[in-house]
């Protein structure tokens, strides 16, 4: 099996966890900036992921979603995740608004499949302390783990 993880990352975390999902699987992971979405057809497994942004991907990533063409990833599988604050420790206003604007992961799996994409496993977000981090202890395997598991 072919698999290409994708990704962006501002502070470096989605991309440590997206290389420990490609060593998990034996993928591949490159950053939005090194992959032509013309590119993806080799594949037998995209997985994407992106900090959150408001609820959203990164706008780099928002890009990298909006040119894969219509159609394209009809009969790849997909998965998605996505770096995020843990509700746990914020103050209510920040909760209710973590609540209502959601996380990428959600969002990025959504446009896979709109663009085709067989979702294989439910997206997850992997915690981040503070705004640049570092990752939560345990998030690296907690990762692993979750690909591992999943039906590709």
């Amino acid at each position: 099996m072919k698999a290409l993880i994708v990704y962006d990352s501002l502070y470096g975390n989605t991309e440590k966890v997206a290389k420990a999902i490609a060593d998990a699987i034996g993928g591949e992971a490159k950053s939005t900036g090194k992959v032509d979405p013309s590119e993806l057809k080799g594949f037998d497994l995209l997985i994407v992921g992106s900090p959150t942004h408001g609820g959203r991907p990164s706008p780099p990533m928002r890009e990298f979603l909006n040119k894969i063409p219509a159609g394209s990833l009809k009969g790849l599988s997909v998965a998605a995740f996505d770096t995020r604050f843990s509700k746990e420790g914020h103050g209510v206003g920040l909760r209710i608004l973590m609540s209502v604007l959601n996380f990428a992961a959600g969002r990025i799996a959504e446009a896979l499949k709109k663009k085709g994409g067989n979702q294989i496993v439910e997206p997850e977000g992997f915690i981040v302390e503070g705004k640049e981090g570092p990752l939560k202890n345990g998030e690296i395997e907690r990762a692993t783990a979750w690909i591992k598991n999943s039906n590709f």
